[in-house]
C-alpha cells in the first residue's frame, strides 16, 4: 500500500465538519464518511480505488487540512490530482466574503449565518455522481434516497480494503451499465428511476464527454440541457446547477425539505410556492443557494447532528449600516 501525505491552506473561514455535513447531509451515508474528526471517502484515481482521508489540524482558525491518501498502486501525480478533486468537493479556495457581507446586517439571516460561518458550499465530484443522486432522491425521503446509493455504491463501485474497513468508490458510469433494470429493482430503484440511470450510464460509457460542456453553459442554457435527459425536470436541473456545478445563486425551489426549512425561517403560514420563493429569496442574490445550505445544516443542528460554534467573521466582511 503506497500512501502519501499533504497540507492543505483554505481560504479563511473554513470549517472540514460543516462543509462535509453538508455534503453528507445523513449519518448514514457510507459514501462520504465522517467520524468526528476525519473525512474518508474512496475515489477513482488510473481506474483504481484509492482512499482519501481530511483532517482540521488546528481548531478553524488557521484552517489547515491533513490529507492522507492511499493507494494500492503507484501513480502520477496522485496528491495532485486528488487535490483537485478534493477542491472541487470542498470549496477550498472560495471566498464567501461578499456573503457575509450581504448577510451581516439581514435580520432574517444574520444569526442563522454566523452560527454557520466556516462551512463551503461542497459539490459532487462529478456530474454522473449528482444526476444519480439527484434521481435516487426524487419522490422519496432523503433518507430513503442515500439507503439506495450506499446499496449501488457497496454493488458495482470498486472496492478498497485495508486493516481499517472496506469502502467503496461511487460507480463510474460504466459499472451502472452493465446493471440492468431488474438488477437496480432490486435494490430499490423504481422502474423509471432505473431506466433514467441506465441511459445516463450506458451514454457516458459511449460518449464520456457528453456531461462536460455543461461547465461553461449558462444556468437556463444547462436546465434546458439536461432537461433533455430521461428522468430530469426542474428540480433536478436546479439540483445539478447547485450541487453539482456550485451555482451559489440557484435555490432549488421545488425542494420539499428546503420550502419546508424556509418557511420555518421566514416563520410562513404555510409552504412556500415555487413563484413564491423566487421572491422571498430575491434579498440573498446571488448567494441564495448558501442559503439553501445553511438552512441544511440547520435541521442537522436541531437533530443533534452537529454542533454550531460562532466564528468570527472574515477580515473587511462586516460594513457599518447607513444612518
Amino acid at each position: 500500500m503506497i500512501q502519501e501525505s499533504f497540507c492543505v491552506h483554505p481560504h479563511p473561514p473554513f470549517r472540514l465538519d460543516l462543509t462535509v455535513w453538508a455534503l453528507r447531509r445523513r449519518a448514514h451515508n457510507r459514501i462520504d464518511q465522517w467520524n468526528g474528526t476525519t473525512y474518508t471517502r474512496v475515489l477513482v484515481i488510473d481506474q483504481v480505488p484509492v482512499k482519501v482521508g481530511v483532517s482540521q489540524l488546528h481548531p478553524p482558525s488557521p484552517p489547515d487540512l491533513q490529507v492522507n491518501v492511499w493507494s494500492p498502486k503507484p501513480s502520477v501525480g496522485l496528491s495532485t490530482r486528488v487535490q483537485e478533486v478534493l477542491q472541487r468537493m470542498l470549496g477550498f479556495s472560495l471566498d464567501l466574503t461578499d456573503f457575509y457581507t450581504l448577510t451581516e446586517h439581514d435580520p432574517t439571516v444574520s444569526a442563522l449565518v454566523q452560527r454557520f460561518v466556516g462551512m463551503k458550499p461542497p459539490r459532487f465530484p462529478g456530474l454522473f455522481e449528482a444526476l444519480l443522486n439527484a434521481f435516487a432522491c426524487q419522490q422519496v425521503t432523503l433518507d430513503v434516497g442515500l439507503l439506495l446509493l450506499n446499496r449501488l455504491t457497496e454493488t458495482y463501485g470498486l472496492r478498497f480494503a485495508d486493516a481499517q474497513a472496506t469502502s467503496h468508490a461511487f460507480p463510474r458510469p460504466e459499472e451502472v451499465a452493465s446493471a440492468s433494470i431488474e438488477d437496480l429493482r432490486m435494490l430499490g430503484f423504481s422502474r423509471q428511476k432505473a431506466r433514467a440511470m441506465l441511459e445516463l450510464a450506458t451514454r457516458l460509457t459511449q460518449e464520456p464527454h457528453t456531461l462536460s460542456p455543461l461547465e461553461g453553459m449558462t444556468n437556463e442554457a444547462v436546465r434546458a440541457t439536461v432537461s433533455s435527459l430521461r428522468g430530469v425536470g426542474r428540480w433536478t436541473a436546479e439540483y445539478i446547477l447547485l450541487r453539482g456545478l456550485g451555482r451559489l445563486e440557484t435555490f432549488p425551489g421545488d425542494d420539499v425539505g428546503a420550502q419546508r426549512n424556509l418557511q420555518r425561517l421566514l416563520h410562513l403560514a404555510e409552504k412556500p410556492t415555487y413563484e413564491t420563493i423566487k421572491v422571498l429569496i430575491a434579498p440573498w442574490s446571488p448567494f441564495a443557494g448558501l442559503i439553501y445550505f445553511h438552512l441544511l445544516l440547520d435541521v442537522l443542528e436541531k437533530q443533534g447532528v452537529i454542533q454550531a460554534a460562532r466564528l468570527p467573521l472574515p477580515q473587511g466582511s462586516a460594513t457599518n449600516p447607513d444612518p
